[in-house]
């Protein structure tokens, strides 16, 4: 399938596949929408401790950055496992202007070692932010009780409606450690008895530019 770089609203980059008419991020703002989503919906739950964070679509590291911008002002100590099936090119990534953007030029390093580090290897990516990529399909995870936050950031149930499933989400719920969170840009109604019929506790917040609203998902 064609896959192409487009600008969204905010200025930020994100990969677009044309044959769907999907993206990897909001055209409504790739930065604004991975701010409001997975920090300000998710990270800020935390603080003063240690959390293990699954994402679901490593992607183009976007989330994993921001991530790594945040975590010190909430004095933690994060454990990214990132999971993605088909990796972003080396030519793709290449032209994404999120450390621009976001104005982390300090951080180019760090980003790089992101997406150069082997998969199936944990790395330190600085002193207090570790980082294991797993190549494999969300079917595939087989976790239990490890993660306290899940980034869940697959394409949309439109186009990859298996990734939206009670399997799915069965999955998640096995990952998750007891009173873990899940986020999502996601609010549709077949998603979200999707993750009640599992056993989350579910509510809706107010979505990120270009969306009404989005899910929050609790491990009770």
């Amino acid at each position: 399938m064609k896959r192409e770089i487009i600008t969204t609203a905010d200025g930020s980059t994100t990969i677009q596949i044309k044959d769907w008419q999907e993206q990897y991020h909001s055209k409504h703002g790739a930065i604004q929408e991975a701010y409001h989503v997975f920090i300000h919906s998710g990270l800020d739950l935390f603080e003063n401790t240690t959390v293990d964070i699954l994402e679901i679509g490593f992607g183009t590291g976007l989330n994993a950055l921001i991530t790594l911008i945040e975590f010190k002002k909430r004095n933690l100590k994060i454990n990214y496992t990132g999971v993605e099936a088909y990796p972003v090119s080396k030519d793709e990534l290449g032209q994404l202007n999120y450390l621009e953007q976001l104005k982390a030029n300090s951080l180019k390093d760090e980003f790089a070692t992101m997406h150069t580090s082997p998969w199936e290897k944990l790395v330190e990516v600085t002193a207090d932010f570790s980082l294991t990529k797993e190549q494999k399909f969300f079917k595939d995870i087989n976790k239990s009780n490890a993660f306290d936050l899940v980034y869940f950031d697959a394409f949309g149930a439109r186009v990859q409606p298996e990734l939206w499933t009670v399997e799915i989400f069965e999955i998640m719920f096995k990952a998750m450690k007891s009173g873990g969170y899940l986020v999502t840009y996601a609010a549709k109604g077949s998603v979200r008895r999707a993750m009640l019929e599992v056993g989350f506790l579910v509510e809706r917040l107010p979505g990120p530019p270009g969306k009404r609203e989005m899910l929050r998902a609790k491990k009770q």
